[in-house]
């Protein structure tokens, strides 16, 4: 069993920069689909409460840096080996949270974007109650990360329904 005290800060150091490299990736590859998101957001018919374009890119910057170092805290608890399934499962909802720009902003499937960001929120919930049996802090790391998830359907659903011709 790895504790954080076996590992020297040089290796607790690199860990997190794995992390914080992981999501990042996880986060250009959604970045990379939502390059024309802005005008094509601005197009759509949008409920009141839907936010300004711009609100986007400093939200989820910081909802990465919160997951990346969630990730962390469980990965440096006791190491990949023990694990293993909840940084998989962390994993797993980085790959859902990437495919949902892809969905919604570049090829405008509203439905299906609308059935996996519920998938991705069901994802979220599974890590933070599988990183809660190794660090309390980072199953609450991911709180904000599931808030904004839910706020995101409700958008995401409100948009699908308002625009069947765009997002069909």
């Amino acid at each position: 069993m790895l504790h954080p005290t076996s590992l020297s800060r040089r290796q607790q150091t690199l860990g997190l920069l794995a992390w914080l490299l992981l999501t990042f990736a996880a986060a250009g590859i959604g970045g990379y689909a939502s390059a024309q998101a802005g005008a094509f957001y601005l197009a759509l018919v949008r409920p009141d409460w839907a936010p300004p374009p711009w609100l986007f890119g400093p939200v989820w910057t910081v909802l990465y840096a919160f997951m990346a170092v969630s990730a962390w805290l469980v990965w440096r608890r006791r190491g990949v080996g023990s694990t293993r399934n909840a940084l998989v499962l962390f994993v797993a909802q980085l790959v859902a949270n990437a495919l949902w720009t892809w969905l919604f902003f570049v090829w405008h499937q509203g439905a299906l974007a609308f059935a996996e960001v519920l998938l991705l929120w069901g994802l979220i919930a599974a890590t933070m109650g599988v990183f809660r049996r190794y660090s309390t802090l980072a199953a609450a790391l991911l709180l904000p990360y599931l808030a904004w998830v839910s706020f995101a359907s409700a958008l995401n659903f409100s948009l699908w329904q308002a625009n069947p011709g765009v997002l069909g």
